[in-house]
C-alpha cells in the first residue's frame, strides 16, 4: 500500500481524462444525460443519488481510512443520524460515552430516545463497565477516542471484542484523530464517522461528514439510506474537504507539536488545576492512546484552578487563540464547553465542568501560541 500522504493526494483524484486537469474538475450539474433510458455514464443520473466530485472525495476516505465503502454527507450530525437509523429500532439500546459530544448525546436523548431507543452513558476507557451495560437489544457501541471534551482515551480493539461478543456493533467517531494518527478499522472497529468540517476539511470553510466501512451489505444500506433522506454534500463543499485532505498529514504533524508544547505549558501555570491531553504520561489513557494513535493530536483541554470566572476571563483574554465553537483548524480556537458546544448537556449526566476550557490547537508559530495563552492564564491569576 502506498504511503498516507501519497494517497491523501491522488486516491480517487487522477487527471481528468478529457483536458489532463491535475485538478478534478467541479461538477455542479444536478443531472445527467443517459445514453438511452437507462443507459446512464459511471452510474451518474442525478445529483442526490451520485456526483462525481463526491464519488472522488469518497474513494480518497476510503483509502485514508482503509475502508472498501465511503460516504460523505451534509455534516457530521447527518452522517451520524443516518447512521443510527440503519442500525437502530424502537426497543433497541445503544451505549455512548460518558463524556460524548453534545450534539450526538443530544441527538439520542432528544430525538431517537422519542422513537424508541433507550440508551446507557458508559466510560468506555472501562470494559468491565461496556461489559456490565450490554443488553440483550444492544445494536450499537458508540465510542469516540479521544472523547470531546474531556480527551478521554477508550481502547478500541478491546471495545470491538466486547461489542462483537454481545452482537453490536462497534462505531468510532475518529474526528478528533483523524485517519492520519488513528485507524479505528484496522483495529476492530465496524464503522467510522467523521465529521470533517474538522481536521479533514482542516480550514474552517466548510461543513461535511463521513462514513466508512468494510462491510459490504451496510455500505448498500448506507447508500440507500443516505439517498432517500438526501443528506448529501453539494460538489463545493465536496471539492473543498478533498482539497483540505491533500495536506492533512503535514497538518496533523504541526497540530500535533504545537498542543505538546501548549499542554506543558499549561501543566506548569499555576492558573491551571489539571491538564487533559492523552500525550502527557500522567493522562489515565496515555499508554492506549500510545498504542493505537501515531500522534496525540492537537486537542488539549484544562480545567482553570479559579473556577468557572477564571475560565472565562481566559477565554476573553486571548488574542491569537479565537473564541469560536469547532475545530481542526489551521487557526487556533478557545471555547467554553458547558456554555457552547456542550451546553446541551447541562443538567444531564454528560454535563461537563464549568471551570473547563477547550483549545483547538492550530499550526501557527508556536511561540506566539504560548506568549498568547500564557498572557491570558496571567490575567485569570490576577
Amino acid at each position: 500500500m502506498q504511503g498516507f500522504s501519497t494517497r491523501a493526494i491522488h486516491a480517487g483524484q487522477e487527471p481528468d481524462p478529457t483536458t489532463g486537469a491535475v485538478i478534478g474538475p467541479i461538477h455542479t450539474s444536478s443531472t445527467f444525460a443517459q445514453d438511452g433510458v437507462g443507459g446512464t455514464r459511471g452510474g451518474y443520473e442525478y445529483s442526490r443519488s451520485a456526483n462525481p466530485t463526491r464519488t472522488a472525495l469518497q474513494e480518497c476516505l476510503a483509502s485514508l481510512e482503509g475502508g472498501r465503502h465511503a460516504h460523505a454527507f451534509g455534516s457530521g450530525m447527518g452522517a451520524t443520524d443516518t447512521l443510527l437509523r440503519i442500525l437502530l429500532r424502537p426497543g433497541d439500546h445503544l451505549v455512548i460515552p460518558h463524556d460524548a459530544y453534545g450534539g450526538t448525546f443530544r441527538l439520542v436523548d432528544k430525538v431517537l430516545s422519542g422513537w424508541g431507543v433507550e440508551y446507557t452513558a458508559v466510560d468506555l476507557g472501562d470494559l468491565d463497565a461496556l461489559r456490565a451495560a450490554l443488553r440483550p437489544t444492544t445494536k450499537v457501541v458508540w465510542c469516540e477516542t479521544p472523547t470531546n471534551p474531556l480527551l478521554g482515551i477508550a481502547d478500541i480493539a478491546g471495545l470491538a471484542e466486547v461489542a462483537h461478543s454481545g452482537d453490536a456493533r462497534l462505531v468510532v467517531d475518529n474526528t478528533f484523530a483523524s485517519p492520519y494518527l488513528q485507524t479505528p478499522l484496522a483495529l476492530g472497529a465496524d464503522v467510522v464517522l467523521h465529521s470533517t468540517t474538522k481536521y479533514i476539511g482542516g480550514h474552517s470553510d466548510v461543513v461535511g461528514g463521513a462514513l466508512v466501512t468494510s462491510d459490504d451489505e451496510l455500505a448498500d444500506r448506507i447508500s440507500f439510506t443516505q439517498n432517500s433522506v438526501g443528506s448529501v454534500p453539494g460538489p463545493f463543499d465536496a471539492y473543498l474537504t478533498l482539497r483540505g485532505a491533500k495536506t492533512l498529514a503535514v497538518r496533523m504533524e504541526r497540530h500535533s507539536d504545537n498542543a505538546e508544547r501548549v499542554a506543558e505549558l499549561l501543566a506548569a501555570h499555576p492558573a491551571v488545576s489539571t491538564v487533559l491531553y492523552p500525550g502527557l504520561p500522567e493522562h489515565p489513557g496515555h499508554e492506549v492512546a500510545a498504542k493505537q494513535m501515531r500522534r496525540f493530536g492537537g486537542m488539549v483541554s484544562f480545567l482553570a484552578a479559579g473556577g468557572r470566572e477564571a475560565a472565562l476571563t481566559i477565554c476573553a483574554s486571548t488574542k491569537l487563540f479565537t473564541l469560536a465553537e469547532s475545530l481542526g483548524g489551521v487557526e487556533s480556537l478557545i471555547e467554553h464547553p458547558g456554555q457552547m458546544t456542550h451546553a446541551s448537556v447541562a443538567g444531564s449526566m454528560l454535563e461537563v465542568p464549568d471551570s473547563l476550557v477547550r483549545l483547538s490547537v492550530g499550526i501557527e508559530d508556536v511561540d506566539d501560541l504560548l506568549d498568547d495563552l500564557r498572557s491570558a492564564l496571567d490575567a485569570a491569576s490576577a
